[in-house]
């Protein structure tokens, strides 16, 4: 028997003509782009509209901030910071799993409380709400503590009971 020329038989590849290039450069196929772009200017318009922000000017600041803070200075050390973990742990993906969500959860804790957590405004806070800032930092500090000890309780049992589930299959 005969061998096909490829997985479509001989007949031209996935990437012929127009929309074969288009999904090679771009990815995904170009009703992709048009529903994600068309998605992009509605949340923007909503956001407009929402927030009755007549200056576009201070909002795409803000926009392009945030785009140039994300990708620029966060992406990069959370990447790098992942390959190392991927580095110490190698090859066992539940633990890495085990060490990424709670990491994820205090990090975004960070972001949102930051400003109570770093003392920020801490005037204003106070004359706003007739309290301090000073629990902040305490109570991250906790949460995050517990948020990795739930997640390592969580793999030590998994481990275990994975352990025991291999030991009952190998004396079958």
């Amino acid at each position: 028997m005969a061998e096909r020329a490829g997985p479509t038989g001989g007949r031209a590849g996935p990437t012929a003509g127009r929309a074969g290039r288009w999904r090679a450069a771009y990815g995904a196929a170009p009703w992709h782009f048009v529903l994600v772009t068309a998605a992009i200017v509605l949340a923007g318009w909503v956001a407009l509209r929402l927030a009755q922000e007549a200056t576009f000017s201070r909002m795409l600041l803000w926009f392009v901030g945030a785009v140039i803070a994300h990708d620029l200075v966060l992406f990069p050390v959370y990447a790098s910071a992942d390959r190392v973990l991927r580095a110490v742990v190698r090859d066992r993906v539940t633990l890495l799993n085990h060490l990424r969500v709670p990491a994820l959860g205090t990090a975004l804790l960070f972001v949102v409380y930051s400003p109570g957590i770093l003392r920020w405004g801490e005037t204003t806070h106070e004359a706003a709400s007739g309290l301090t800032q000073r629990p902040y930092l305490v109570r991250w500090l906790v949460l995050s503590a517990a948020l990795f000890l739930l997640s390592g309780a969580t793999y030590g049992l998994r481990a275990a009971l994975g352990r025991r589930g291999s030991a009952s299959r190998a004396r079958r």
